[in-house]
């Protein structure tokens, strides 16, 4: 058995930062670990519900309830916010720990201050990714075109400058393109299938665990319509929701249709009555336990995010991706290349060609015998259980668990 230690978790307040581990959490301490988890406010009770004790922050991130565009539109503009409250939490977060330093750092791929941190202490840092990480070439490929007009400018170079000597500040000596992208030790919170170029990821550092669910009973559940032929389940995640016209013709394509029944996930930024009048067939919600929903689902109309991409490969459930932005128009050709999903663009999204695309894939052998083939390959990547064996292993003086009965 490998003995309780203090194990601290680094993650900022975003849904799709903090629950694609949550349930990893709750695994280490009901095995018996103390994990502290340094989150804002916001977050808190999520954490505290896992066992694990909350550290709370203060943070200058845009909130999970802002509109988008407080991220703005240029690539300096989203990587500046996370370097900017980097600098202001890391004082935070020493003093938070201060004479309570952890065994072995836990972190999300946005928490700066936390690989500083366990430098300063000396102890393991595994990185805990909710999306797909580079690859062999990643830079060359990837990288270095995207970077390239913004580090021409003053802007560009300032933002490099400063990161540059708040790393030196703190003892460490690295770049801040591999101190972000190139962690020592990754565990994959994603189902190697969704990782572009897998091939190519180096094993040594990352490992592909899956999907770490849980059963997430504490959501709620969902109850299938006894009169639904096929259930269709409609969200595009937690962030960039305010698609009203989206939605619309989503009740076009799918209200009424004879057989089906429309579950619409429309976020907190829309009023229900612009949808206007809804039939019978369509019930609309602000939130949804879409894992739950999924279960039963026939086709799920989803924004291809990193955790939706997955869920719908976990449940088998054949996809419309409708990407919004950043990594989701790369996982929507992804699950198109693999052949159980169709993309549809939103300027593309109407009525009639959602109809249309969805009446073709639900009934499709050929997409069920792939989506069956990756549920089972996602299953055996071993999710919550080996992510927290592999955590175990990096902690010092571990001795590997025992085989279950």
């Amino acid at each position: 058995m490998t003995a309780p230690a203090h194990i601290a978790m680094f993650s900022i307040a975003a849904h799709g930062h903090v629950n694609p581990s949550i349930e990893v959490i709750r695994e280490l301490v009901r095995r018996g670990h103390r994990v502290t988890y340094a989150i804002p406010p916001v977050f808190a009770e999520k954490v505290a519900g896992t066992g694990a004790e909350p550290r709370t922050w203060h943070s200058v991130l845009p909130s999970p309830d802002d509109d988008p565009a407080a991220w703005g539109t240029t690539l300096l503009d989203h990587v500046e916010p996370f370097l900017d409250d980097a600098v202001q939490a890391l004082p935070q977060l020493a003093e938070a720990y201060e004479g309570d330093e952890p065994d072995l750092v836990l972190h999300d791929i946005t928490s700066y201050p936390a690989r500083v941190l366990a430098h300063r202490w000396g102890v393991p840092a595994i990185s805990l990714s909710p999306n797909l990480v580079a690859w062999e070439g990643y830079e060359k490929e990837v990288a270095e075109p995207m970077w390239a007009e913004p580090r021409r400018t003053e802007r560009g170079r300032a933002y490099y400058a400063r990161f540059q000597a708040w790393l030196a500040e703190n003892g460490v000596t690295r770049h801040p393109d591999p101190f972000v992208g190139r962690p020592d030790r990754s565990l994959v919170l994603i189902p190697r299938a969704l990782q572009p170029h897998a091939d190519r990821v180096d094993t040594r550092v990352h490992t592909f665990v899956g999907a770490c669910q849980g059963d997430r009973a504490a959501q709620g559940g969902w109850r299938r319509p006894p009169e639904a032929g096929k259930v269709v389940l409609v969200s595009l995640g937690s962030a960039f929701t305010d698609r009203p016209d989206f939605y619309r013709e989503c009740v076009r394509a799918f209200g009424g249709l004879p057989g089906w029944h429309l579950v619409l996930q429309i976020g907190r930024h829309v009023d229900p009555a612009a949808l206007g009048d809804v039939p019978a067939n369509v019930e609309v919600h602000d939130w949804v336990p879409q894992l739950a929903i999924l279960r039963q689902a026939d086709l799920f109309v989803t924004h291809a995010g990193a955790g939706g991409s997955q869920e719908g490969l976990v449940t088998g459930t054949p996809m419309i991706a409708v990407p919004q932005a950043v990594d989701q128009f790369g996982n929507a050709d992804l699950l198109q290349a693999l052949g159980v999903a169709r993309r549809v663009d939103t300027a593309d999204a109407t009525a009639a060609t959602l109809r249309a695309t969805a009446l073709a894939l639900v009934d499709d052998p050929a997409t069920a015998r792939r989506l069956a083939r990756l549920k089972a390959e996602t299953a055996a990547e071993g999710g919550v259980e080996r992510a927290a064996d592999l955590i175990e292993a990096e902690l010092p003086g571990h001795r590997p668990r025992p085989a279950g009965p």
